[in-house]
């Protein structure tokens, strides 16, 4: 076992250390407003931040902060765990716009705050406070992804040149949002489109962002700063590809969600507009989107995916996007340890099983 896998190993728990320090301490300030009403808060953000998750996100930004020579930092390790706050926000508010059920197969937030209100027979309507409270705790999450940052220990000058990264990234997956819940009310089906809302919603806040974030904490030159982005932005698309795959054919004991999830949600994504560029590929039209689409109903519509070849091309188009964003990685001027950590998180993200 290298060095560098153990590294990476050991990093998936300081992340986790660093989250679950900071989180005490939040529900100590909660608890100090009102300790009954806010325990399910706290309780509620900490099972969705703590309990799961893959933790790519900060470790493409440290070994995007180590590649560019960045020393071994506690309070670097603190900064980057940052980036799984403000992914918490975007899953939960993601599952609040897609009306999703579960989550890493566990009740989604505004499920699970209905269920409290209808529990404790308050009044009102519970699938609305729900919904509120899950607004509220995503919009938490976002502030306390700041805040974890500035009280991360990293100096101010350092913080000052990484920050426009941070800010720009959480610019984008609010738009990327936006652009995909547009997308499908509209129903522009191309295959252009959902690029753009893969790269926006996903590819660039996952791992381009990421690694420029590292990249600015360690005080990288321009040119690194573009060779990140070379091999961030396809792998980031690649991610997203898998990750659409999963939505329609994953295993839900991997995934977490209902088999064929986004075929009832509508998404307009990069497998689905293949589909119907090919003339057999229409029916999708009529049934995606449909909330009530039986397992009958999510075979059949597998079975236009795989037979009008959207699943071929668009598996193909994973490894051409990963080959590109390898070989960009092969060319940048990086330390030998972190090449061989972003290369092994780049098959993790775009090889995932499900």
């Amino acid at each position: 076992m290298t060095h560098a896998f153990l590294d990476r190993v050991d990093l998936r728990t300081r992340v986790q250390c660093a989250l679950d320090d900071f989180l005490r301490g939040r529900r100590a300030r909660l608890s100090e407003i009102d300790l009954e009403a806010l325990a399910p808060v706290s309780d509620a953000i900490e099972a969705f931040v703590l309990g799961g998750g893959k933790r790519l996100r900060p470790a493409f930004a440290y070994w995007g902060y180590r590649g560019a020579g960045g020393a071994d930092d506690d309070a670097v390790v603190a900064a980057v765990a940052s980036l799984e706050l403000v992914q918490a926000s975007a899953l939960i508010h993601d599952d609040v716009m897609d009306g999703s059920e579960t989550r890493r197969g566990e009740p989604a937030t505004h499920r699970r705050f209905a269920k409290l209100h209808a529990e404790a027979g308050w009044r009102g309507e519970a699938d609305g406070f729900g919904t509120a409270s899950a607004i509220l705790l995503g919009d938490l999450c976002l502030v306390w992804s700041d805040e974890l940052l500035h009280t991360s220990g990293v100096d101010p000058v350092t913080l000052a040149r990484a920050r426009p990264v941070f800010d720009e990234m959480r610019t984008e997956v609010t738009i990327g949002q936006y652009l995909d819940m547009q997308t499908q009310a509209t129903g522009d089906t191309s295959t252009a489109r959902a690029g753009l809302v893969a790269r926006y919603k996903s590819a660039k806040y996952t791992i381009e962002r990421p690694l420029l974030f590292g990249a600015a904490l360690a005080g990288a030159p321009a040119g690194l700063a573009a060779s990140y982005s070379a091999f961030g932005l396809p792998l980031g698309e690649a991610f997203q590809l898998r990750d659409d795959v999963l939505g329609v054919f994953g295993d839900p004991a991997v995934t977490g969600k209902p088999a064929g999830d986004d075929l009832r949600e509508g998404k307009r994504t990069y497998l689905v507009a293949a589909a119907m560029e090919h003339p057999d590929g229409r029916v999708l039209d009529e049934r995606l989107g449909d909330p009530d689409l039986d397992a009958d109903g999510v075979a059949r519509l597998r079975e236009v995916i795989v037979s009008t070849g959207a699943l071929e091309r668009t598996e193909e188009r994973i490894a051409a996007l990963t080959a590109a964003a390898l070989e960009a990685l092969r060319a940048a001027d990086v330390t030998a340890e972190a090449r061989e950590v972003l290369e092994g998180l780049a098959q993790a993200a775009t090889q995932r099983a499900g």
